[in-house]
């Protein structure tokens, strides 16, 4: 029974980051948009995303 479950997951394929990808995220951190819309936009989980502007020293997401 299990093995049925693993069988029918979806698995997420990973996604290269491009240049436009990377602009993309670059307009978005310094809008200050909202990182949920940002992953829905990208197609991105927020993990991903935050992940990615860490190591690129932006900030993302809503800042007080």
């Amino acid at each position: 029974m299990a093995n049925k479950a693993k069988k029918t997951a979806k698995r997420r394929r990973r996604v290269e980051w491009s240049k436009a990808h990377l602009k993309e995220l670059k307009a978005h951190s310094k809008a200050k948009t909202a990182v949920k819309k940002v992953a829905k936009a990208m197609k991105r989980t927020a993990g991903a995303l935050r992940q990615k502007a860490h190591s690129l020293g932006l900030a993302l997401g809503h800042r007080r």
